[in-house]
């Protein structure tokens, strides 16, 4: 079972919309304050996948020298009823994203 981190900009509610992962949150971890360096190097310990809707993060930071594979939600809007829209690409996403790459989830 993929051990998946959800980013503060995602709503936890999410998860009941996935069950076939374990999913913990950046505010359970206790992690709200860390910067996002960090915050990767530190879900990659125990995380295999990190879901944000924070569009630069891939551009900020070298995800590739991380071992977690990263979730990006460039949907617009991160409200529930629009991440469910697109709820199957969100779930092929953290099934399919490799450590170390990207998979940006859309709605165009």
């Amino acid at each position: 079972m993929r051990r998946v981190l959800f980013d503060e900009d995602v709503p936890r509610q999410l998860r009941r919309d996935l069950p076939g992962y374990e999913i913990r949150t950046v505010q359970e971890q206790g992690w709200s304050s860390v910067k996002n360096g960090e915050l990767l190097r530190k879900a990659s310990a125990t995380f295999d996948v990190f879901v944000t809707a924070d569009k630069r993060l891939q551009f900020q930071q070298t995800i590739s020298q991380f071992s977690i594979g990263v979730v990006v939600l460039a949907t617009g809007d991160t409200r529930l009823p629009q991440l469910r829209a697109v709820l199957k690409h969100i779930d092929q996403a953290i099934q399919n994203v490799a450590g170390g790459s990207v998979i940006v989830v859309s709605t165009a």
